[in-house]
């Protein structure tokens, strides 16, 4: 098959660029022809596939996008695809990647009416409406069965074009055999001795992980224990802030940006409690990755992955969260002897689970589609 992929922007640690590589490299490995369509790309070039970086006009996000689905739809139309899979919402679509959540949910939940005057509001829900609308043909990839209802409630989809996926983590997440000599060099680099606790969070886009929140709630550890933890934050996004945010709080000097990186791993298996409190995730697919690095998760039910934790029982996930409780946990998983079997228990679920076939399943999916 010849298939057209199309993405607003490619960077190497957003997590819906990476599942869109993994999802490109699967169907590459079968022999199929994959043309990339994006208006920014970051990071190395893949070998096979054929990206076309498309220059926008806009003064907007939108204006821009706008501009790239004008600007695309020629090549489109005359590249003789056999289908076009996108990895945003936007017109024209065969096969939709729902990595985001409902945005029209979102903006109604968070704005008043006047935010749905305005040209972001109705520039984003038609894009969402020619993915979702019941007159839409576009076959739905979906990542978080939570999302179906809330899309079926606003569009009407028709639930039959909701195919779900399961979660499909890298395998090099997966606590090798060398881990305990790796959790000791990362924590000898950065001079954590063994009865200091390393926290991390892991994600681009910290204000939706929840940054503030793990900030928040660090400043109020009491003084014994603070004194004897860092925050790690791993992640590409404006940093500037989260460091006044921490100046503010007293704990700046225990607070450390490691930008975004490709050894991510390696900090999960050195570090002792995953943070991820966000304010809303389609799935959260870092929850996984420490649930098989054997690191305990602090999260928030909200995260579309969260009820993998409870299953595992490898961590705690807070239904409802208040900053109190939140700061609460934090303090008492600090301190709780059940931290060993956390890390044992999210290793064994590991084993067996299938949180690994995501991209093998998308393709099966994706040649099904096919066009006759």
């Amino acid at each position: 098959m010849r298939i057209a992929f199309c993405l607003f922007r490619y960077f190497p640690y957003g997590g819906l660029q990476r599942d869109f590589l993994r999802i490109a490299h699967e169907a590459l490995r079968r022999g199929h022809m994959i043309d990339v369509y994006t208006m920014r790309w970051e990071g190395k070039y893949e070998v096979g596939l054929a990206i076309r970086t498309i220059a926008t006009k806009g003064m907007q996000n939108h204006t821009r996008r706008e501009d790239f689905v004008r600007q695309i739809k020629p090549y489109l139309e005359q590249g003789q695809y056999d289908l076009i899979v996108g990895f945003n919402k936007m017109p024209g679509l065969d096969v939709y990647y729902a990595a985001d959540t409902c945005y029209q949910e979102k903006a109604r939940k968070n704005h008043n009416w006047f935010y749905r005057l305005t040209s972001r509001y109705r520039h984003s829900v038609a894009y969402e409406k020619a993915v979702f609308s019941s007159e839409s043909k576009t076959e739905i990839l979906l990542i978080a069965k939570l999302q179906q209802d809330i899309f079926m409630q606003y569009y009407h989809t028709q639930p039959e074009r909701f195919h779900l996926l399961p979660p499909g983590i890298a395998r090099d997440r997966i606590a090798p055999f060398n881990a305990a000599e790796i959790r000791a060099a990362v924590r000898k680099e950065h001079n954590i001795a063994d009865d200091e606790f390393m926290l991390l969070m892991v994600g681009s886009g910290f204000k939706t992980k929840g940054l503030d929140r793990t900030l928040q709630a660090f400043a109020q550890l009491p003084p014994a224990l603070k004194n004897k933890a860092y925050v790690y934050v791993i992640g590409k996004d404006n940093a500037l802030p989260f460091v006044e945010l921490a100046k503010k709080l007293g704990i700046n000097d225990r607070v450390i940006f490691l930008g975004g990186r490709d050894d991510v791993v390696s900090y999960l298996l050195a570090a002792d409690l995953l943070l991820h409190p966000a304010y809303n995730e389609n799935t959260g697919t870092v929850l996984l990755e420490a649930l098989a690095a054997g690191l305990p998760v602090l999260t928030t039910s909200v995260c579309g992955y969260a009820p993998y934790i409870i299953v595992a029982n490898a961590g705690k996930v807070i239904s409802s969260f208040t900053q109190a409780e939140f700061n609460e946990a934090l303090e008492k998983m600090m301190l709780s002897p059940e931290r060993a079997k956390w890390k044992a228990n999210g290793i064994a679920f590991a084993k067996v689970a299938d949180i690994y076939s995501m991209p093998e399943r998308a393709v099966d999916l994706i040649e099904g589609f096919q066009k006759s």
